[in-house]
C-alpha cells in the first residue's frame, strides 16, 4: 500500500470556512487528537502516537521525508494506550541519531470524493490539511494525485510544493 498525501497550510478563518463546508458536504469521521513524537531520520519518519480522541496508540514508519515526494510506503503497528509511555521509553532508549519532535495536533478527519481529508491544527504546523489516497501499485498514482488536486481546487485551498513542504520542515526541525 502505498499513501499520496498532500499538504496545504491557510490561517484560521479558512480552517472554518474549510469545516463548515465539510460539516455539511463530507462524511465527518469524527475527531482524531493526537499526542505525537517524531522521531525525523534524514529519509524517513517514525511517528510515537497516541490517539487521546480515539483511545489507540501506534507506532508509524513512513518510508519517506516530507518534501521527498508524495508517494510513500507507511507500517504501522497498533497496541494500547496504556503501553504508550512504555512505547516512549523503549524508542528512546534506542539512543537514535535523529531529531526528536513532539507536539499535541488537533485533528478533525473527512472523507470527500474518494479522499481522506484531516483538517488539522498543531503548534508547527499551524492551520493546514493533508488530503489523501491509499492506494496498492505506484501505477494508480497518477490518477490519486489528480482525484486530490480536483478536491483542493473544489476547496480554495493551494498545495504546497514539494519545495516548500521540504523548507518547512527543515525550519520546523530547526526550531525543535
Amino acid at each position: 500500500m502505498l499513501e499520496i498525501e498532500f499538504r496545504a497550510r491557510f490561517n484560521q478563518k479558512k480552517f472554518e470556512k474549510l469545516k463548515n463546508f465539510l460539516n455539511k458536504n463530507a462524511e465527518c469521521l469524527g475527531e482524531n487528537n493526537k499526542d505525537c513524537y517524531y522521531y525525523v531520520f534524514p529519509d524517513k519518519l517514525l511517528k510515537l502516537v497516541n490517539n487521546i480522541s480515539k483511545k489507540t496508540a501506534k507506532i508509524s514508519l513512513k518510508l519517506n521525508h516530507i518534501g521527498n515526494g508524495a508517494a510513500f510506503p507507511e507500517m504501522e503497528v497498533y497496541f494500547s494506550p496504556q503501553q504508550f509511555n512504555i512505547a516512549k521509553k523503549l524508542i528512546d532508549s534506542l539512543d537514535l541519531p535523529v531529531k526528536v519532535m513532539h507536539g499535541p495536533q488537533q485533528r478533525i478527519d473527512y472523507r470527500y470524493k474518494n479522499c481522506e481529508i484531516a483538517l488539522k491544527y498543531s503548534d508547527a504546523w499551524g492551520y493546514h490539511l493533508e488530503i489523501e489516497q491509499v492506494i496498492e501499485t505506484k501505477k494508480e498514482q497518477p490518477k490519486a494525485e489528480k482525484a486530490i488536486r480536483e478536491v483542493a481546487d473544489e476547496l480554495e485551498v493551494r498545495l504546497m510544493s514539494e519545495e516548500e513542504l521540504k523548507k518547512f520542515t527543515q525550519n520546523a526541525e530547526k526550531q525543535a
